[in-house]
């Protein structure tokens, strides 16, 4: 029955993950690959609509059914998940802001979030070489479980506004009856009249502060501030100035880590793994992330003034960036990246609920998300390469599967929630994948330890295992 397969299944893939670091060439294909690719498939095309990558479903994939060492399911993941995130991001840049005249992705909010949850990761990577893995895998169901209820919890709440919000459209009451028309009538009477009476009142406030000398900024009026409408005219492009600073932030990440070598890697300058240099490398790496974040956080805080001053009009799920926002939510990203790297899952997993709890509209979040996704995880596949960790033929297949299953997902995503409108369902999306990933990953983690095969990325100054 379907219960002996998935034990024999477990089963084999623990064997494999002990005692297996060489896996079979990809060819010929056998019934664990097939299996495993279409777990993949499956698994991508709900993390889709998400755009969290869904690295915590694939690597316990690529580890149980497909019998890969983690040194290798990470890497293959990675890949997975830059082909899913480049799909992702190629559909997002096409489309536009649900409530504004701007671009779906924020990069304002990839500006902040982006730098410090990197430094995070990087702090959490260290720790994770050396906590007893008992300890990481309780931490890891416990944030995993937290991050899903959550997530899940907002989402059953935005379904329920959407269903109250249908049901006003249509008429029909809260017990169910449907509202004669002459009663609809008569309430959007009354509605009408509301709307009427408010405008009447707004007009006053109009004439009073017109009176007292303000102006009157209605964004119809064709006297609205010119410094304004210079501010919505740049709003309607990408701000090539965010995607520059993030690139370079990202080469220079990149160029240091593989100067600096480590793990299977030596460095190139011949810097030592433990060494002197090799941790005043990382310092500098993390200075320069840190350099990155004031810039944003007074970028970000001269644009919210300017704003101000202005009567800039935000739309339901901006944020604004003043003072405080600016500190607040790049240090709670600081901590994402820490946990997130700490336990070896992808920042996504993470970022995507830490974006719907910070009230970013959810088509919003996904977007943002899968752009970030698409910048860690490249820098990831080219460490991996680089590192000789991945696994060619494999890898080459787990790319087109990314691509193809995602853009599937989220097309597939997108049409249900144009048909039935309804933006909670990338919050489901989100949390279903999170659950699933404290699922698998405890499995894989269970099976691990249950062999006794205590593998880490293989030390600070490991060789990978």
């Amino acid at each position: 029955g379907l219960g002996r397969w998935i034990g024999r299944v477990l089963r084999d893939g623990a064997e494999k993950l002990t005692f297996n670091e060489e896996h079979k060439p990809l060819r010929p294909l056998d019934g664990n690959d097939f299996v495993g690719f279409f777990c993949a498939t499956i698994g991508l095309m709900v993390a889709a609509g998400g755009g969290i990558g869904g690295g915590g479903i694939l690597v316990p994939i690529y580890i149980l059914v497909m019998g890969f060492s983690p040194k290798h399911a990470i890497p293959l993941s990675n890949i997975t998940v830059f082909g899913g995130a480049l799909a992702n991001t190629y559909l997002n840049t096409r489309k536009r802001h649900p409530l504004a005249d701007r671009p779906l992705v924020d990069w304002d909010l990839i500006l902040v979030m982006e730098p410090l949850t990197i430094a995070g990761a990087l702090i959490g990577a260290f720790l994770n070489k050396v906590l007893p893995e008992t300890f990481l895998v309780v931490m890891l169901v416990a944030l995993l479980s937290f991050t899903a209820y959550n997530t899940l919890k907002k989402a059953f709440k935005m379904y329920a506004a959407e269903s109250r919000h249908m049901r006003e459209e249509m008429g029909i009451r809260a017990d169910g009856t449907k509202e004669s028309e002459l009663v609809r009538m008569a309430h959007d009477e009354e509605d009408e009249d509301e709307a009427e009476a408010s405008d009447h009142l707004l007009d006053d406030d109009d004439r009073g502060s017109d009176e007292e000398g303000g102006e009157d900024v209605s964004l119809e009026d064709d006297g609205m501030d010119e410094e304004l409408k210079e501010i919505l005219e740049e709003e309607r492009e990408a701000p090539m100035m965010n995607i520059m600073v993030l690139v370079t932030m990202f080469i220079v990440v990149l160029f240091i880590n593989l100067m600096k070598g480590g793990g299977a890697f030596p460095s190139p300058l011949g810097i030592k793994c433990g060494s002197t240099s090799f941790w005043v490398a990382n310092f500098i790496m993390l200075g320069w992330i840190f350099i990155i974040s004031v810039f944003a956080r007074a970028y970000l805080v001269r644009r919210f003034e300017l704003k101000k001053e202005h009567n800039y009009q935000y739309v339901d799920g901006d944020i604004q960036w003043d003072g405080r926002a600016t500190i607040v939510y790049p240090v709670i990203c600081c901590l994402a990246g820490f946990f997130a790297g700490m336990f070896g899952v992808g920042g996504g997993i993470v970022k995507g609920p830490l974006m719907l709890a910070m009230g970013v509209h959810p088509a919003v979040s996904s977007a943002s998300s899968a752009c970030m996704i698409l910048f860690t995880s490249f820098t990831a596949t080219t460490s991996f390469i680089v590192f000789g960790l991945l696994v060619p033929d494999y890898a080459v297949v787990c790319f087109v599967i990314g691509f193809l299953a995602t853009l599937l997902g989220q097309i597939g995503l997108f049409y249900l929630m144009a048909k039935y409108k309804r933006n909670s369902y990338i919050a489901f999306s989100i949390g279903g994948v999170v659950l699933l990933s404290a699922f698998l990953m405890t499995i894989q983690s269970l099976v691990s330890m249950a062999e006794g095969a205590h593998h880490h990325s293989g030390g600070i100054c490991g060789k990978g295992d």
